[in-house]
């Protein structure tokens, strides 16, 4: 599954989402909610896990406008095939 939304597509991996822009890509790894918290979401994401771009562009910190525009990629994605998920 993949979208282009703001110049950002994203993609669904195994354990992870995948956001990639121009040449620069982000691995953001997922987790399942767990089932004591009681959150109905299918994916939670770490916002602390969003600092750099992945290799060769770590250097490269993601300031809080773009990890917006990244966070809403994301979320629209998971949308349109009918999965939520929650930003913790």
């Amino acid at each position: 599954m993949a979208r282009r939304a703001g110049g950002y597509k994203v993609e669904m991996t195994e354990g992870a989402i995948r956001v990639r822009r121009g040449e620069r890509t982000l691995t953001i790894p997922t987790a399942p909610p767990d089932a004591e918290s009681g959150e109905e979401a299918d994916f939670i994401v770490r916002l602390d896990d969003i600092e750099h771009w992945d290799p060769p562009d770590d250097e490269t910190l993601i300031d809080i406008d773009e990890l917006q525009k990244i966070l809403d990629a994301v979320e629209m994605q998971l949308e349109k095939h009918g999965l939520s998920v929650d930003f913790d």
